[in-house]
């Protein structure tokens, strides 16, 4: 969420920067029409409670000096006020309410140097790592790939769950599994994150916490009861709330975590994109990062954490791009995103494995999570980053594809046969 005295003494360099994410400027103009009706009535109010205030020392004046006639004709004079000062706080709380929900409605702001655009088209490629392999053999892709070899199912968990959701069995569960591991001990012992493994269902108060609430209410599964949970559609919903509320010292920063969790989303408004296979589905599997620094250190930790998830896939062998993305392509949440793409052999393009955010402040305000300095400063809002350090299923269609072979065999990456007992070679 916006600082509400940054965007009112900001309003032209907020509404410049909402324009360059494509947002309906004008909605800060009833931000000033709140702002302004809240000022007046807490003006009312003040000078009301002040002539109430004043009146009261006269009527205990005049009492005691046993005009209790002035006295009763200047009560009956400030007879109202109280009713109309109640009147006028009420309307204090209505606008600062809607002014409340108007800023946890705004997109948060984008760094300088984040390219303008108005969708996916305007990323800019940053760096591209390996070559894509050269097949000298018709190349598959991960569902015929995976059926073929029995490690696939699609038709069972149609029948079982319904569209979008597949079954991995036999070495492709284990490779699934592999990855995971694989993943989260390269975090853990290279990349000094902590491992946590946190809820699957959360409450409403994180979703607000992680910007999933109000916008993206129906892309979550919602768990029907009075309790308000959801299914977390990552796992930067738990984790980043980890601290949610909490004072922390400055010692104690950064904070860098890493979950594996699965995944749930509707995926509301994208039917009929990406139906085919692994890809989209509504229960997928994430290995998370996340960050918790202070504001002058987060342009360099997110540059660290893109690093990290890239890691992994440099030593996979797989290759892959990484983008910045336009203000038009940018999440809600985001003040800067780099998306890292894999080289899908069968689609013969770089598709997104994983998407590394720096949120500033924006989601600590919504959680209140501060820090303090030394020194008794004032406390502050910490910066928080996430990413997917990789999307699980993703990173298994890149491997399956990329080292298939011409028998429709499947070589294990080295860094992986550990992982696998030693298994070197998926095949029929």
């Amino acid at each position: 969420m916006l600082d509400l005295h940054y965007v009112r003494e900001n309003l032209d360099a907020v509404r410049t920067a909402l324009g360059k994410r494509n947002f309906p400027v004008d909605t800060l103009d009833r931000f000033v029409e709140l702002d302004t009706e809240r000022r007046r009535v807490i003006g009312e109010a003040d000078a009301i409670n002040a002539t109430r205030n004043s009146a009261s020392k006269e009527i205990g004046t005049l009492m005691q000096s046993g005009k209790r006639d002035e006295a009763e004709a200047k009560k009956a004079e400030v007879s109202g006020l109280k009713e109309k000062q109640a009147d006028l706080e009420a309307r204090r709380d209505a606008a600062e309410a809607e002014m409340h929900d108007l800023l946890a409605g705004l997109p948060n702001l984008p760094f300088d140097d984040v390219p303008v655009g108005a969708d996916e088209s305007a990323n800019i490629e940053v760096r591209r790592w390996g070559t894509p392999r050269k097949f000298d053999f018709e190349v598959k892709d991960h569902v015929d790939l995976g059926e073929a070899l029995g490690i696939l199912d699609f038709e069972r968990a149609t029948k079982i769950a319904g569209s979008r959701f597949a079954i991995m069995n036999g070495a492709g569960a284990r490779l699934s599994r592999a990855l995971v591991n694989f993943m989260i001990d390269i975090h853990t012992t290279e990349h000094g994150y902590t491992e946590t493994l946190p809820p699957f269902l959360v409450n409403r108060t994180a979703l607000f916490g992680t910007n999933q609430l109000p916008k993206f209410e129906d892309d979550l599964f919602h768990i029907k009861d009075d309790r308000g949970f959801a299914l977390i559609p990552t796992a930067e919903v738990p984790v980043t709330n980890y601290h949610s509320g909490e004072m922390l010292d400055a010692s104690d920063l950064p904070k860098y975590f890493t979950a594996y969790t699965p995944c749930f989303r509707s995926e509301a408004g994208s039917y009929g994109r990406d139906t085919r296979g692994l890809i989209r589905q509504h229960q997928f599997e994430k290995v998370e990062l996340v960050k918790l620094c202070m504001p002058e250190n987060s342009e360099e930790e997110h540059e660290k954490l893109t690093a990290n998830a890239e890691k992994i896939l440099q030593l996979l062998g797989l290759p892959y791009r990484t983008v910045v993305l336009s203000t038009g392509d940018m999440g809600f949440g985001a003040r800067k995103t780099y998306d890292i793409e894999v080289w899908l052999p069968s689609q013969q393009t770089f598709r997104e494995i994983s998407s590394c955010s720096n949120c500033g402040d924006f989601q600590a305000r919504r959680m209140n999570t501060r820090f303090k300095r030394a020194g008794g400063a004032k406390p502050e809002f910490v910066h928080t980053l996430n990413g997917s350090g990789l999307a699980v299923g993703r990173t298994w269609i890149a491997v399956i594809e990329n080292y298939q072979q011409p028998d429709g065999s499947i070589t294990i990456p080295e860094v992986l046969r550990p992982y696998m007992n030693g298994l070197e070679l998926i095949a029929a």
